[in-house]
């Protein structure tokens, strides 16, 4: 292992380039902050004042970006023009595969459709692409925008390092993952699942995980917002029971996170990086003759006194926003209109649910026949199992559990699957399908004795 500089080493403008942005980005992206909404972090309230701004002409915008993602991907594989493919950055976000060409289109499809209200209303209705461009699409384009711009801020100048050395004699036996994914975790905690997708999917393509951990990270600990629980917490009307709500979603997301990775499919993801190369565990590392904190802190320097300074800064900065905008956006439209379009007007969720009804029993949950056709589609939109709760479940027991089943089973397809599947974590909707699936097997039986003995 090669023997890293001591702090002592390093000059005030190493000292300067560590803490100054790193604070900063601690501040945006992780320092609660109580708002008239409740408590959310500064980069969700920058968020939402964008799109304030943008009030009014969000959705056309979004449209306009995923036509011309349509349009010049189709010629980029047709034609191959030499302005793009010998640009590392247009090539990077407009030659795509085959099938990543079909779900671009089919978002612009269903894009122009909805925002023009023309076609089928089994694409446009409220409840279907009305629902995924109105509401989900002006709060991500806002997201991406500035997490993509502010994120090297928390991941460039050696913070990660810093808390990844330290979290790692917990994260890496626990989890199996660095410990630096703890601050992927916090960041989704306190903002925004999608805030967690992004860091994890940019890391990933950085070399700090390996397939298995980008993988793992992504389904396990991208962690829905405590400002979002309280939504959900407050469709099906219990607001008054948050403290024990969110202690129940915690104590099941620990547990999930702890049993999931080790099943299939996760299991057997490969410990390599994106290019296939063997991961470096040498930060992993504490050389004998130095304290924890110690290592962490030399590990920190080094990362801050290599870092590409102000311009190579917003440069990356610039290249994260416009990937996640052009790259993501367009599978966010055509996935999550898909699954609701599922949802809302055939009965498969509610044929799937059906085997979860004996389960349900097993466990003593109330109107566990009402309640099993709402785990199912809580893979299409994590919103759904509460509005349909809510409307037909009158006991306080079940609404509590599907409240919270809804936030651990983590995976649905009109936002945080669509976002893995538009990164490059190395998931595919069959795998997040059984990810889903275990989840909630395993969260289920946490919450339903949690919910008997809080609420029942």
């Amino acid at each position: 292992m090669s023997q890293l500089p001591h702090r002592s080493h390093y000059t005030w403008r190493t000292w300067f380039t560590f803490l100054v942005p790193s604070l900063i980005g601690v501040f945006l992206f992780m320092t609660p902050i109580s708002t008239s909404q409740g408590m959310t972090i500064p980069i969700a309230v920058m968020a939402k004042a964008l799109q304030t701004m943008m009030f009014g002409s969000a959705q056309a915008i979004i449209a306009l970006i995923i036509c011309i993602t349509g349009v010049i991907s189709v010629i980029t594989k047709a034609f191959k023009p030499a302005a793009i493919c010998n640009s590392p950055l247009l090539k990077h976000l407009f030659d795509v595969s085959w099938t990543w060409l079909v779900v671009r289109l089919f978002g612009m499809a269903f894009v122009l459709m909805t925002h023009l209200s023309v076609g089928s209303e089994m694409i446009t209705s409220a409840n279907t692409g009305a629902l995924v461009l109105n509401d989900l699409l002006p709060v991500l384009f806002s997201v991406f925008i500035l997490a993509g711009l502010l994120l090297p801020l928390l991941i460039n100048f050696g913070l990660l390092e810093l808390a990844g050395t330290l979290m790692t004699k917990v994260m890496r036996p626990v989890f199996g993952v660095p410990g630096r994914s703890a601050v992927d975790c916090t960041a989704s905690w306190l903002g925004d699942g999608s805030v967690g997708i992004l860091m994890t999917a940019r890391q990933y393509d950085q070399k700090h995980y390996t397939q298995r951990e980008a993988a793992i990270i992504g389904t396990t600990f991208s962690a829905v917002s405590i400002t979002f629980s309280l939504v959900v917490l407050g469709q099906v009307k219990l607001e008054y029971l948050f403290a024990p709500f969110y202690a129940t979603v915690c104590l099941a997301g620990i547990v999930a996170a702890i049993i999931v990775p080790r099943l299939p499919p996760l299991r057997f993801k490969k410990d390599v990086l994106i290019d296939g190369s063997e991961p470096d565990r040498d930060a992993e590392t504490i050389p004998g003759n130095k304290t924890l904190f110690g290592h962490s802190l030399d590990v920190a320097l080094a990362k801050a006194d290599n870092s590409t300074g102000v311009k190579g800064t917003i440069k990356e900065g610039v290249h994260n926003a416009l990937d996640m905008v052009f790259g993501v956006l367009p599978v966010v439209m055509a996935v999550g209109t898909f699954a609701l379009i599922i949802a809302e007007h055939t009965p498969i969720f509610q044929y799937l649910g059906m085997p979860f009804v004996p389960f349900l029993e097993l466990l003593q949950v109330p109107e566990a026949a009402a309640a099993s056709q709402t785990i199912m589609v809580g893979f299409a939109d994590m919103f759904i199992p509460s509005i349909l709760a809510a409307g037909t479940i009158e006991s306080d027991v079940t609404r509590f559990i599907i409240a919270a089943m809804s936030v651990t089973q983590l995976i649905y397809m009109s936002e945080v699957g669509a976002l893995i599947l538009g990164s490059k974590i190395p998931v595919n909707i069959f795998e997040l399908f059984v990810i889903f699936i275990l989840r909630t097997l395993i969260t289920l039986p946490v919450i339903a004795l949690m919910a008997h003995w809080l609420v029942g």
